[in-house]
């Protein structure tokens, strides 16, 4: 589908930045700071929630939120605060024009009360569009944008998600999220790219392209935030928040590369971990803080903590002992600003220390500089907001094309028996049952207008859920019965008497939106309610199609077998209902591959990058590797095949590079994408060798009968692997390189 260039993605630079560079020079900024005194510098190390200064209770605002002038006075007279967040613990969307106010409010008191012209700086969750802005786009979530394998499409997600929260007034956004997606438990999974380092760093690099682009400082670019700086993915619980147990070969193998593509893409913020590596909050961590991320990895930018996370050294990490002593310990470590983020204790408390002496001045003076270099990329000194007629496709058809695009190709046909898929409209007779199927909310999953997703009231106005996609296509032909809700089975009675009168079913099923620990769960197993639903369906001998709306890979082997059909929709956002029903009529060709292993067992967690033992036939032992389905899954309505691979050399010399080629072809009747996935298996290295490992992908289009030969290049890099040392490194030696059935050596020096 041909999507038109929106004006944004090629936005001209601002003739002016050059101007404010000038102007707000390193030199500037240090003779701005050597005139703050220690308050002001605090202040600026301060980042409050809205409901500190919003009228009513923190967590009990007015409805809309609006600025309480007293409290607003305060935060800027006496606290000197430097950034705001969030909507205001407990509330939801904001309007537009309601943003408009709140800043405007903000700019002018700050200008008003404040002795130095230093800007306020505005953070939000802008997760999977500007979720927190009524009327804006919403996308599919991050794990669903990697199931297209196409970081074009995902940079361009991203740059409208720039455009449509830069056009709410806000500069900053913490995403996207780099965490490794390794422990499907976990209730972020959704949030990651998934479980591969070579896919993973791929969107990585492309959202943050997207959001902040080629010059920062543009009314439609924003401040990314990698988060969450590191392992805090990998709990050994799966849950949220618990402790992470993680070997430093482990973690640079997998769950630093992402964070160091996105510093090498020019990332300008970076989320602290709200957990502990091997019995140390990431919070206190010099080693990581510091060491690792700025003396390795050279970050210059900005390293705000988590919700709250200074204080949890004390309260629930029990390695301080009094607040003082945490907020020390976080300053001491590397943190730059603390989201504090609902009263003013870590002012009163920095300032004691510094008065101490406790924290020396050189080290407040850091972090200030970094903050203010911020507020300077982002042009907030000249444009601290931007009018409202400056983002006229806020909102816009073409957004939603694009997140129709986004959610249409991460869309993943896991069966098709007997070519079941497509249905053909205004053919057969269709049931449309399942707690997934009239639920915008289980479309888009957490981070949706609140915190966790579930509040129906907030749902954007004229966008469809699977129900009323397929209505429009099947009118009177199509009959609806929930039959369960999440966790409980709804009038049966009905469901069987519909089913029996259709000639095919459509089950939707789905996960309780959630995130962080309010989405913790004790297992991966599905609800017995839907499982039993699937199992009462089947018992009918009628043709069913599965359609599977989860935060995770929730456990469906017991009724793979029973359903004809499965696509899995991961969380596809708000045109996730009209892409499903154009992918069941066959509008769309699903193109999704999996972007994680799906375990066919709770309990049973391998990833496809496994490593061998005894029997090689099977490439581990006693045929333990048997997932559900395998990361890189995914099939089409048409048919591809693959010629053999070709390659410019034989001989891989340390600096120069090698170009692999293979032709693909659709053999089938219909236009369709094809992922072209190239792995390769190191035959002997000094640490054990993973069974395959993915080094590059490139999604094609093809037509019926077309043929497109396409090429990678590869470097020496493209094989390394960290050492017994924890270095990287690339050892000689042979490399077999595999894209689909097709295999071919080459011998790395």
């Amino acid at each position: 589908m041909k999507i038109k260039v929106l004006f944004f993605l090629t936005v001209f630079a601002f003739a002016t930045t050059s101007i404010f560079a000038q102007k707000w020079s390193d030199l500037a900024i240090d003779s701005l700071i050597a005139k703050m005194s220690i308050e002001e510098k605090v202040g600026q190390m301060t980042q409050i929630d809205l409901g500190v200064v919003a009228e009513g209770g923190i967590c009990n605002l007015k409805q809309p939120q609006r600025i309480d002038i007293t409290k607003l006075q305060e935060a800027i007279g006496k606290y000197k605060i430097g950034s705001i967040l969030n909507v205001g613990c407990g509330s939801g969307t904001i309007s537009g024009p309601n943003w408009n106010v709140i800043h405007q409010t903000i700019i002018k008191e700050n200008k008003k009360t404040a002795r130095l012209p230093i800007p306020i700086l505005y953070g939000i969750d802008a997760i999977h569009g500007a979720n927190y802005t009524k009327g804006a786009t919403l996308f599919p979530q991050q794990i669903a944008q990697a199931a297209t394998w196409n970081p074009a499409l995902v940079e361009q997600a991203n740059a409208v998600s720039a455009y449509e929260t830069r056009a709410s007034g806000i500069p900053w956004n913490f995403s996207p999220v780099l965490d490794l997606g390794r422990q499907p438990l976990w209730s972020r999974f959704f949030e990651t790219y998934g479980e591969d380092v070579c896919l993973a760093s791929a969107m990585a690099r492309a959202a943050i392209k997207g959001l902040q682009g080629d010059e920062v400082s543009s009314k439609y670019k924003v401040a990314a935030c990698m988060k969450h700086f590191l392992g805090y993915s990998f709990s050994l619980s799966g849950k949220d928040r618990t402790p992470v147990w993680l070997s430093e070969r482990e973690m640079r193998a997998y769950f630093l590369p992402t964070f160091q593509e996105a510093i090498a893409t020019g990332a300008k913020t970076v989320m602290i971990n709200s957990g502990d590596i091997n019995g140390t909050p990431v919070h206190a961590n010099y080693d990581i803080l510091t060491t690792l991320l700025r003396d390795e990895l050279k970050f210059k930018g900005v390293a705000v903590t988590d919700w709250e996370d200074i204080y949890k050294l004390e309260q629930l990490h029990r390695v301080a002992a009094t607040k003082k002593e945490a907020v020390r310990m976080a300053i001491m470590a590397g943190v730059d600003m603390s989201m504090v983020p609902n009263d003013f204790q870590f002012c009163d408390l920095l300032v004691e220390l510094i008065k101490e002496g406790t924290v020396p001045m050189s080290r407040i003076d850091l972090s200030v500089k970094r903050i203010l270099s911020l507020k300077r990329d982002l042009g907030l000194f000249e444009h601290p907001i931007y009018a409202v007629k400056d983002y006229p496709a806020f909102g816009s058809v073409d957004h939603s094309n694009l997140s129709y695009q986004a959610a249409a190709e991460c869309l993943t046909l896991l069966k098709n028996k007997n070519a079941v898929l497509p249905l053909v409209a205004q053919k057969d007779k269709i049931l449309v049952c399942g707690p997934a199927a009239h639920s915008l909310n289980l479309l888009n999953g957490a981070w949706t207008h609140t915190w966790q997703g579930v509040d129906t009231t907030t749902n954007t106005p004229g966008k469809k859920t699977i129900l009323q996609a397929l209505q429009e296509q099947y009118g009177n032909l199509l009959t609806y019965a929930q039959g369960a809700s999440l966790d409980a089975l709804i009038n049966t009675e009905e469901l069987l008497s519909k089913a029996n009168s259709a000639d095919k079913i459509v089950v939707c099923l789905g996960e309780l939106p959630s995130t962080e620990v309010p989405g913790n769960i004790k297992s991966l197993d599905l609800p017995e309610a839907q499982i039993q639903l699937v199992k009462q369906l089947a018992s009918l001998g009628k043709p069913i199609i599965l359609v599977c709306c989860f935060n995770r890979p929730r456990i469906i082997a017991p009724i793979i077998p029973l359903v004809d059909a499965m696509v899995y929709a991961y969380l596809p956002g708000d045109e996730g209902g009209r892409a499903i029903a154009d992918c069941i009529t066959g509008r769309i060709n699903p193109s999704g591959k999996l972007p994680f292993t799906y375990p066919a067992a709770s309990n049973d967690i391998v990833h496809y990058d496994r490593k061998r033992t005894e029997d090689l036939d099977i490439d581990f032992s006693m045929n333990a590797y048997q997932p559900s389905f395998d990361f890189g899954f995914g099939l089409s309505y048409t048919q591809f095949i693959y010629a053999p691979i070709s390659i410019s050399t034989d001989t891989l010399k340390k600096g120069s590079k090698i170009l692999v080629n293979c032709k693909v072809k659709n053999t089938g009747a219909r236009r369709g994408a094809e992922v072209l996935q190239l792995y390769y298996n190191d035959l002997v290295a000094s640490i054990t060798p993973s069974v395959k490992k993915l080094t590059a992908f490139k999604k094609v289009m093809l037509e019926p009968n077309e043929e497109k030969e396409i090429q990678l290049e590869l470097t020496s890099e493209s094989f390394s692997f960290i050492n017994k040392n924890n270095q990287r490194v690339t050892e000689p030696g042979l490399i077999e390189l595999m894209i689909d059935q097709q295999k071919k050596l080459i011998y790395v020096e």
